[in-house]
């Protein structure tokens, strides 16, 4: 009896599933051939799928809205998509196109924000949260923004130095800002409370003292981020109800204050056993601040988040041809792949990060557990468990075989290129694979096309220096 890779993954978990399916023994993505892409651009390539971003987008909404009803909830729901964790023009005026406001983290998203007006991407009413450590650069961008007639801004303050350096670049202009309250963090983690915010005990005495009374400061929101994400866990909870308790105590005392902001952190799928309940988690989220309103007769908040990775990262694969298997002893096979793992996926050795990770073909060869290695020299160049079943199993081969094995791993639409430095310099001079963009006509045929082919030795040696730019 022949135990093929197929039939793992059929009695393992609910396959076909959203976005993979196999067109004879060929994987598929939304549809899409894989192995036409392998065929028409070579490996390795990255490539996003536009049209999956606007599907979450949607689900979000949707759930929020349908939650707001269900409990008579006032307040309103407003999506916002965090430009840090993918930069690219074409994810985010994908993310414009379904009227999402904007989230910024560093001096140069005001640079961005500023761009995207002038193309016409948005107007002055957008509404914009900015976040992070202010330095100065970055405050006279946001006020500067705010001159230019942009009357949405939110300065999230980081730290209670940051509200003096507002006030004197302002000078008397009115200032819309949000705080941010420091969370406690997991118990596992390095150190007990997070650098980001301000502690939630000194929160209070803060608004009395600081901000309070001032005409030319209006406190328009709370912000609080759970960096492990929103999950239904006591740990979240915990923390969630903390901050309904201060914002509920500051409610209070400030009319102005209107906003609930729950930061980020909704999960994307990282295995194909994959199970959360983003309806339930909605739906708890929007009771429960409903109910700590109701409770002391306080209007409902308007609610944010500031979604990243779940906007952009299922939208995103990357695909390996391997190279070389070897044997190396008795128990440990190895698969090398043409480019490192390093470079193209830093999350999966920075911060152990994974994804999905499917062959794209002989899915009826039988299966075996391998370890899959990049071609640079770093030791940390590999790839070896999954977040569901602990070890990377793939279809074998014969080294005798026409076609090669091809490999790839799915939902790395977030974070990657931007760690990693897109189109920089690489370890070990290994160049960024090609990068394609697939989208969908208004008749839902796809096309795709390259947005940048493989960094060539040229543009690395330019930026190194040994090459100069033409006069």
């Amino acid at each position: 009896m022949k135990n093929t890779y197929f039939d793992l993954i059929e009695q393992s978990y609910y396959f076909p599933q959203e976005g993979f399916d196999l067109r004879g023994d060929s994987l598929t993505f939304h549809g899409i051939s894989l192995k036409y892409l392998i065929k028409k651009y070579g490996t390795p390539f990255r490539f996003i799928y536009l049209p999956k971003i606007g599907e979450q987008i949607k689900k979000s909404r949707n759930l929020f809205n349908k939650a707001i009803k269900k409990n008579n909830y006032t307040g309103k729901y407003y999506y916002c998509y965090c430009t840090k964790c993918n930069h690219f023009s074409h994810v985010v005026n994908e993310a414009l196109k379904h009227n999402v406001n904007l989230e910024t983290s560093s001096s140069y998203d005001i640079d961005l924000i500023l761009h995207l007006f002038k193309d016409k991407k948005i107007d002055k009413n957008r509404k914009i949260i900015h976040n992070g450590y202010k330095t100065q650069e970055y405050l006279t961008k946001i006020i500067e923004l705010q001159r230019l007639g942009f009357k949405n801004n939110i300065i999230v303050l980081d730290s209670i130095n940051e509200l003096e350096r507002i006030e004197k670049l302002a000078n008397g202009e009115k200032v819309k800002v949000g705080i941010r309250m420091a969370i406690n963090e997991e118990s596992q983690s390095a150190y007990y409370t997070s650098r980001l915010g301000i502690r939630h005990t000194k929160i209070p005495e803060f608004f009395q003292n600081q901000i309070k009374g001032k005409k030319n400061i209006e406190l328009k929101m709370l912000h609080f981020f759970v960096d492990s994400g929103i999950k239904d866990s006591l740990y979240f909870w915990g923390e969630f109800q903390k901050a309904m308790k201060l914002y509920v105590e500051l409610k209070k005392q400030c009319d102005t204050l209107d906003s609930f902001n729950l930061g980020g952190g909704f999960p994307i799928r990282n295995h194909l056993g994959f199970e959360y309940d983003y309806e339930y988690m909605i739906k708890e989220i929007v009771s429960n601040i409903k109910t700590a309103c109701s409770a002391e007769n306080l209007p409902d908040p308007d609610i944010y988040t500031e979604f990243g990775k779940y906007t952009v990262g299922e939208s995103g694969a990357i695909i390996f041809e391997v190279l070389e298997q070897k044997q190396q002893n008795d128990t440990e096979s190895w698969y090398i792949i043409n480019n490192s793992l390093m470079n193209t996926i830093p999350d999966s050795w920075s911060i152990f990060e994974k994804f999905i990770l499917l062959p794209i073909n002989k899915w009826n060869n039988e299966y075996k557990r391998a370890n899959i290695g990049g071609i640079s020299c770093d030791h940390s160049d590999y790839y070896n468990s999954e977040d569901f079943n602990q070890e990377v199993l793939l279809p074998s081969y014969s080294d005798d075989d026409k076609e090669p094995l091809y490999l790839g791993f799915f939902h790395t639409g977030a974070y990657q290129d931007a760690i990693s430095g897109y189109g920089g310099i690489k370890h070990c001079l290994i160049p960024a694979p090609k990068h394609v963009i697939i989208d969908r006509d208004e008749k839902g045929n796809f096309f795709d096309y390259v947005y940048r082919n493989e960094q060539s030795a040229e543009e690395m040696f330019k930026i190194l220096g040994y090459t100069k730019d033409e006069e």
